[in-house]
């Protein structure tokens, strides 16, 4: 207790009294993850406002020898930003409060933010610049680009662009001894030795903490064409991706697929969400074309390949946003599958992926898994098949979960049957949302011993006493 006094102290000393959260009242919104699903203690939670005050908190977490749990916006659908039961309680840095944007180049198509802006922030001064950050989720109202960073978020526009860490051009990080690592090049081209920042890109806080980032940027679609379809089945989505990408290369930027359950969650809970289709079909896809002109090329090319479809049977049936606020429209059913989600029950969010042409196998051969297990279960699909990273979430309501004789058993036996089933195609249980908490087990089990092997070295080398987010990443 004298230990951790003395940290309190010191750490209020050094950031001043109110970038110190200690009142439990107060940590609640640090402590417990947005879905309500995770929370533990935590000795208190601190808010620096500059990358030397994040050096100081980490070599006063060090010297103390007490945890240090890097966190973002806390929006993790995985556990991954919250301290674990059972642990020691670690201190919270949260980086809300470095919220700059310290440069941007337009010619060298890049900017240079702290880890604590908001996505939508950078995507919007990118606009303004007239240059387009394309890392694009259902949480960028609230996510911080330090958690993008860290686990490496994908989103809707992966296809197109690529995750988050083919969006990067060099980091800032704070490395687990308090020393500053400043790698903020703005280089496309340097071969000079190891890719330094990929070892902190997707690791979740367990080799340092990144504080700023020097992103890239793109040319800023102006032109756009998107059409809401309906597909005849997952096969005839596959086909109809492979037509979308010969009649148009790389102005294809989304091609998201959800199934008519999570359509009807999202209208029965998300006011002013609507079927864009006069009736509900069993698969429903976005597709969204973009340009930096051109757009009545775009629509032609929409419209031609929709047709096309339509006369082979592929397509039952299609609308095309005819207008901005249309197109909003649509994007916003996308976006608002996990609000719903959470106010229907519990769903077992699952994040794999799979070659892209093996996504009709994964979803038929995951619901009979599950079928199997629990049958008529209720089962949602959504995801970014462009990218074949799809989320298979089985679904309970909330009195049924609450009955269950062990709901963590449940969890961990309908996530492990599903990631079974990506893993015998060929793809990973974790595409873009970490590993977080309920990856753990997996990563023992998937992983190869010389991966974790070679992981646990580096997490040794750079963080000898364990005290940057222990417990993560490495079983």
């Amino acid at each position: 207790m004298d230990v951790q006094n003395g940290l309190i102290a010191q750490l209020q000393a050094a950031l001043g009294a109110g970038a110190v959260i200690v009142a439990e009242a107060e940590m609640e919104g640090y402590t417990e993850d947005w879905r309500g699903r995770f929370k533990a203690p935590a000795l208190c939670a601190v808010l620096p406002a500059t990358t030397e005050q994040v050096a100081l908190v980490v070599k006063a977490c060090a010297a103390h020898g007490v945890p240090l749990l890097p966190q973002g916006g806390n929006t993790s659908l995985c556990g991954g930003a919250v301290p674990q039961k059972g642990g020691t309680p670690p201190v919270i840095l949260n980086l809300a409060r470095m919220r700059r944007i310290r440069d941007i180049d337009p010619s060298n198509n890049s900017m240079v933010v702290e880890a604590g802006c908001i996505l939508q922030t950078v995507q919007e001064a990118a606009v303004e610049a007239r240059r387009l950050y394309p890392i694009s989720l259902g949480a960028e109202g609230s996510c911080q680009i330090g958690g993008t960073l860290a686990t490496n978020a994908g989103g809707t526009s992966v296809l197109r662009y690529g995750n988050t860490r083919d969006n990067v051009l060099g980091l800032e990080v704070v490395l687990p001894d308090g020393t500053i690592w400043n790698g903020l090049r703005a280089l496309r081209k340097d071969n000079t030795g190891l890719d330094l920042k990929q070892l902190f890109i997707g690791a979740e806080g367990a080799l340092g903490v990144i504080t700023a980032a020097t992103l890239k940027l793109h040319p800023l679609p102006t032109e756009h064409a998107m059409a809401w379809f309906a597909p005849a089945d997952t096969e005839a989505a596959l086909k109809v991706l492979g037509m979308f990408q010969q009649g148009c290369g790389s102005r294809l930027s989304a091609f998201e697929m959800m199934n008519d359950r999570q359509l009807e969650l999202v209208i029965a809970h998300v006011p002013n969400r609507r079927n864009p289709l006069e009736a509900m079909h069993p698969w429903h896809v976005l597709v969204e074309l973009a340009d930096t002109q051109g757009a009545d090329e775009l629509g032609q090319i929409l419209l031609q390949v929709l047709e096309q479809a339509m006369e082979q049977g592929l397509v039952v049936d299609a609308a095309i946003a005819s207008s901005q606020a249309q197109r909003a429209a649509l994007w916003e059913i996308r976006h608002s599958v996990s609000e719903a989600n959470k106010k229907e029950g519990i769903g077992l969010t699952t994040d794999c992926a799979v070659p892209v042409s093996a996504v009709p196998a994964f979803i038929a051969q995951a619901s009979a898994a599950v079928h199997a297990d629990v049958p008529g279960l209720d089962i949602i699909v959504v995801g970014h098949v462009g990218d074949g990273n799809i989320h298979f979430i089985p679904m309970f309501d909330f009195d049924t979960w609450k009955a269950l004789p062990d709901p963590d058993d449940m969890g961990r036996r309908m996530r492990h049957c599903v990631n079974q089933v990506a893993h015998t195609l060929g793809g990973t249980f974790s595409a873009e949302h970490g590993v977080g908490q309920t990856g753990l087990p997996e990563m023992a089990h998937y992983k190869s011993p010389v991966e974790l092997a070679l992981m646990k070295t580096l997490k040794q080398a750079l963080d000898p006493a364990n005290l940057m987010n222990p417990g993560r990443l490495l079983p």
